[in-house]
């Protein structure tokens, strides 16, 4: 059974910083995009961030702010989050959309 956990959410102050890391299990990530999405209630799931080897992608929204990268040997995923704001709270998702595998999400929250 496919799986990606992702990890590292939490509460930050505006301004501060978070590292979440996504791991896969029975799946191998080498071939394939990794994407980051998050959602707040009430909303659509959005684009965050996407990695095929050199081929990046940020959503305008956090361009400048976050990083994405992997680990193909730890079959695993990343995203930096840098100068957070409060309008970055929601849950955060790893995976592959192209083949509707997700993580069950971790909570980022930003506030004072």
């Amino acid at each position: 059974q496919v799986q990606f956990a992702e990890f590292g959410g939490g509460l930050v102050q505006p301004g501060g910083s978070l590292s979440l890391s996504c791991v896969a299990s029975n799946f191998t990530i080498t071939k394939y995009r990794m994407s980051w999405y998050r959602q707040t209630p009430g909303k659509e799931r959005e684009f965050v961030a996407s990695i095929l080897g050199e081929e990046i992608n940020y959503a305008d929204s956090v361009k400048g702010r976050f990083t994405i990268s992997r680990d193909d040997d730890k079959n695993a995923a990343y995203l930096l989050m840098n100068n957070l704001k409060p309008a970055d709270t929601a849950v955060y998702y790893c995976g592959v959309r192209t083949l509707g595998h997700w993580g069950q999400g971790t909570l980022v929250t930003v506030s004072s």
